[in-house]
């Protein structure tokens, strides 16, 4: 890849259009065991699982009760899924944008009865 070339590729993933939402990890280690349910907002819905895998590789996930159920069953035992997605609109304000994460978030934890991460 010419300096050019990457240029314009770094020119492009700057001005893409980013989707945020609402996503959940669930952890299901065993029939025997509850399922452990954990959900989060995003501004950037593309990105948030590699961020989350590599804090809990490298041991520091803020989130002690997720970090415990990667060290206890693995990483094979996660799963990351996406429930809202809110496509970014150019004219949308920020503080309109939070509000709609906000009562999205809340209604999926009332759903799921999930753990705010």
């Amino acid at each position: 890849m010419t300096g050019i070339d990457r240029k314009r590729a770094v020119a492009a993933y700057k001005e893409r259009k980013g989707a945020y939402g609402i996503y959940v990890i669930r952890c299901v280690a065993g029939p025997d065991l509850p399922p452990h349910i954990w959900i989060g907002q995003t501004p950037t819905l593309d990105t948030i699982r590699n961020r989350i895998w590599f804090t809990l590789r490298q041991g520091t996930n803020p989130h002690r009760t997720l970090q415990d159920a990667w060290h206890r069953h693995g990483a094979d035992s996660l799963a990351f899924e996406v429930l809202d997605r809110l496509e970014d609109e150019d004219d949308t304000p920020p503080y309109v944008r939070a509000t709609r994460l906000k009562d999205r978030l809340a209604h999926w934890r009332a759903v799921l009865d999930a753990q705010v991460i």
